[in-house]
């Protein structure tokens, strides 16, 4: 399993408690970050899987990318450890027949897009082999929310479409260029994107950045600072199936060939 993670890690301190019981109360829509009420009493001692709320989406399968949010605490304190929505980058996680977790497994496999699933466990099961590891121990009872986006096939790609190429005649000056026009649902502002994409550098234009070399598909709120700023006023308003070719100038230029395979709108 292989974990794309934003360079983000949350120290500070949340408070909130909920009933007496064993289990966190979670509240909060589906899509948004979830306010996570931590109970009076101790954790269990072995690690727990509740679905929160299940989805409408395509379920799960094993071998997908799986796109999700998510939220990750430490009960003691109800101590913020790291969120995907802080970031404003949702994470990734390839299951590529690599030994995974079986929490993370079980947390993300099977489930339809859309689903809310929570994670309670000790932090040696809790986190995945990638996440970041400061200043937590293996004992430490981690609480995990996942908001999964869907899951994808590593190679998904436009349909019947080649692999996509940068156009020899393209500038960081010129305006993006619509390549395939998409028939989907429509891109709106601040919804996420999930895209398959290649970014050379310019003017070399060797390709320095490549979705389908990194694993599979990503997902991107389109939001100012978690995007290149070109592709803000690029996407939006163009539907899904689209290829899209971005010239992003600034200090250092690139030039994207981006495929949208789907757009998630939630709260």
């Amino acid at each position: 399993m292989r974990l794309f993670w934003p360079a983000v890690l949350m120290v500070a301190t949340s408070c909130g408690l909920a009933e007496e019981g064993t289990q966190p109360v979670v509240t909060g829509a589906v899509g948004s970050k979830p306010i996570v009420a931590i109970p009076k009493g101790d954790p269990a001692r072995t690690s727990r899987i509740t679905v929160l709320s299940e989805g409408s989406g395509r379920r799960t399968l094993p071998g997908d990318v799986v796109l999700a949010d998510v939220d990750i605490r430490r009960w003691s304190g109800n101590q913020p450890y790291l969120s995907t929505y802080d970031a404003n980058q949702p994470t990734t996680v390839v299951f590529d027949g690599r030994q995974v977790a079986e929490t993370w497994r079980r947390s993300l496999i099977g489930h339809p897009a859309g689903s809310r699933v929570m994670l309670v466990g000790p932090a040696a099961e809790a986190l995945g082999p990638d996440v970041p590891v400061t200043g937590v121990a293996p004992a430490d009872t981690l609480v995990v929310v996942f908001d999964i986006l869907g899951g994808y096939p590593p190679d998904a790609r436009l349909i019947g479409r080649a692999l996509p190429v940068v156009p020899a005649d393209l500038t960081p000056a010129a305006p993006p260029r619509t390549l395939i026009d998409g028939s989907g649902r429509e891109i709106v502002a601040g919804s996420k994107v999930v895209v398959q994409y290649v970014a050379a550098a310019w003017p070399s234009r060797l390709v320095v950045d490549s979705s389908y070399r990194r694993g599979g598909p990503a997902a991107y709120p389109l939001k100012p600072g978690a995007v290149p700023p070109a592709w803000l006023s690029a996407l939006v308003g163009q539907r899904v199936g689209c290829r899209l070719v971005v010239p992003s100038p600034g200090e250092e230029p690139r030039l994207y060939v981006i495929d949208v395979l789907d757009t998630i709108t939630q709260a």
